[in-house]
C-alpha cells in the first residue's frame, strides 16, 4: 500500500495545457507498475489542446464543469461524471464556465 496526502506529489508541466497546475500522484513504473494517477486544477478557461496518447485514461471531474471535444462528439462534465479515454482517441477540453475545475487523472500504460 502507498498513501499519499493532500498536497503531496510532484508538480509538472502538461504539454498542450494551459492555465492550470497538474501534479502527479503515483506514477507509473515508480510507484506503480502501470498507471499514473494525477490531479489536475484548471483555471477559468483553461484546458487542454487537441491530442491523443498511446495510453488509456480516465477523467473524474472533481469540481466544476469542462467541455471535452473528441474527433466526432462533445461531452460537458460536472463533479462525479468520469470519461474513459481510449489509446490514440483524440480529445481537447476547457472549462466550461466563471468556476475553476479539478480533475482526477488516471492514465495507464498499454502492454
Amino acid at each position: 500500500m502507498k498513501v499519499v496526502r493532500i498536497g503531496e506529489g510532484n508538480l509538472y508541466e502538461a504539454k498542450g495545457h494551459f492555465n492550470c497546475s497538474c501534479m502527479n500522484k503515483l506514477i507509473a513504473g515508480q510507484d506503480t507498475r502501470r498507471t499514473t494517477v494525477g490531479v489536475s486544477h484548471f483555471l477559468p478557461e483553461g484546458g487542454a489542446e487537441m491530442s491523443s496518447s498511446p495510453k488509456e485514461r480516465v477523467y473524474v471531474v472533481l469540481s466544476g464543469r469542462i467541455k471535452i471535444k473528441g474527433k466526432n462528439e462533445e461531452h460537458v462534465l460536472e463533479a462525479r461524471h468520469m470519461i474513459y479515454i481510449a489509446p490514440g482517441e483524440e480529445r481537447a477540453f476547457k472549462v466550461e464556465g466563471t468556476e475553476p475545475a479539478s480533475i482526477l487523472v488516471i492514465i495507464t500504460d498499454v502492454d
